[in-house]
């Protein structure tokens, strides 16, 4: 419970902060000029609010909603969500959206995606300046990597250390070293101290190759108890720490990630038993293990959560990390070039949005809400916060009536065939859009109930 409780209040604070900011982009342009905004709300208010207050001579309503899917800045003279068809009726006033040039509207559209773009590059900019960036080059993974089925088929094999392929050398294993890969017709690796290419297609299924189970490629960290838990089951077996995993169940295992595998498939087991002797069973593991270059052999019966109750040494353990460090000016340039690239990658990915697979990937606010770390870290906060900024600022540009991006639609073609679209074009181009976001929304957090059920 608590740790739900830590995710919802930091996935609350990076929306509010994100919404506020991108809604104030819209109202810095619409003040900038002469456009009167009638309400400035963070989150929506159907029905009622929590709270709204309007200050002396302000023609601006300020409050705060109680349905958590965003904000909105009711801008005077302006088709939006709040459907405010009567307004329309009136006669065009100064100070109305309607009446000011197609380029000040444009600015005015634009002004929360320029501001969450702007907001993401500054986060990752004070993230470098303060933290500096610090990973393990991939190359100095000495142990190699561990391969899924898949990823063997073309020739990869266990302990293979990944050095880059045609486009360049890989920096760290993160999700760019899969696009890398997906996209890749060759792969430079070092196999038994002897340096070598696997030649690939060139149009790998990134999608396949994250989700399944096991992943195309993960680090291959040795198999070495690192500590035992007092009284768990690994101490009942007889685990010390610096003993090695060898085998569980009869299935030899050379890594942590072979062991996962296995426990996995165990996991698997327990899930579809039907009575208390089959979950016993279930429970019920045998394991090898080596000590000083002797094997023993212990059988245990782990808890109902498949915990053995020891810990293995981490990435950071095994390998000396690199730290590249940044003044408060260099860290502006690295913060765009860092920034850039993560937009890079996540409108590359969006082409699977629309494949079966795709679609099943497709996450709520559950989903959202997971990605923040299980302890308040702000260094984990704010590099997800700058992260949901870019995917905020992408996809409201989206030529989707209803978003951002469908008004700038809209008025490119104003300024360019000087021709307005009227506004019961207008109007029903808002519903169809509204219903669109709305299908969206539906289908992405129906995918977390299905997932949280286990149908996904």
């Amino acid at each position: 419970m608590e740790i739900f409780l830590i995710r919802v209040l930091q996935f609350m604070l990076a929306i509010s902060l994100l919404v506020l900011l991108h809604e104030g982009g819209h109202f810095f342009f619409a003040r900038l000029f002469g456009i009167r905004v009638e309400k400035f709300y963070l989150f929506f208010d159907p029905w009622f609010h929590l709270f709204e207050f309007k200050p002396k001579n302000s023609h601006t309503t300020y409050g705060m909603g109680w349905l958590p899917l965003g904000g909105y800045c009711k801008i005077a003279g302006m088709i939006d969500e709040s459907f405010d068809t009567e307004q329309m009726k009136q006669p065009p006033q100064p100070w109305e959206f309607r009446t000011k040039p197609a380029w000040q509207r444009l600015l005015v559209m634009v002004g929360g995606v320029l501001v969450n773009f702007l907001l993401a590059l500054f986060i990752y900019s004070m993230i470098l300046f303060h933290w500096g960036d610090t990973y393990i080059p991939v190359r100095n993974m000495t142990h190699g990597m561990v391969f899924n089925a898949d990823a063997k088929s073309l020739g990869f094999k266990d302990g293979d250390i990944l050095i880059g392929t045609e486009k360049g050398e890989f920096k760290d294993y993160n999700a760019d070293l899969f696009r890398d890969i997906a996209g890749a017709t060759r792969v430079d690796i070092v196999r038994g101290g002897k340096p070598m290419s696997i030649s690939l297609p060139g149009d790998l299924n990134l999608l396949d190759m994250l989700q399944k189970q096991p992943a195309f490629v993960r680090p291959l960290i040795p198999a070495d108890v690192d500590s035992v838990i007092p009284g768990s089951a690994a101490a009942r077996a007889g685990l010390r720490a610096g003993d090695r995993m060898v085998a569980v169940n009869g299935v030899k295992v050379n890594s942590w990630a072979a062991f996962t595998d296995e426990m996995g498939r165990q996991s698997d087991v327990l899930a579809v038993a039907k009575t208390s002797a089959d979950s016993m069973k279930a429970r019920r593991v045998t394991i090898v293990f080596s000590r000083a270059g002797q094997a023993d052999t212990a059988g245990v019966v782990l808890s109902p959560d498949l915990k053995f109750g020891f810990y293995y040494k981490s990435l950071y353990d095994i390998y000396q990390p690199v730290t590249i460090e940044y003044g408060f000016w260099e860290s502006f340039p690295a913060g765009v070039v860092y920034g850039v690239d993560v937009l890079r990658g996540y409108v590359s990915d969006m082409k699977y949005v629309f494949t079966p697979d795709g679609a099943k990937s497709l996450g709520g606010f559950g989903a959202i809400g997971s990605l923040f770390p299980p302890t308040w870290d702000w260094y984990l906060f704010w590099k997800m916060t700058a992260f949901l900024s870019i995917i905020l600022a992408f996809m409201n540009i989206l030529p989707i009536p209803a978003l951002d991006g469908g008004h700038v639609l809209f008025l490119l073609y104003e300024m360019i065939t000087r021709r307005k679209p009227s506004e019961t074009f207008m109007i029903r181009a808002e519903y169809v859009g509204f219903a669109i976001l709305i299908l969206l929304m539906l289908v992405a957090n129906m995918n977390d109930i299905l997932r949280w059920l286990g149908y996904m």
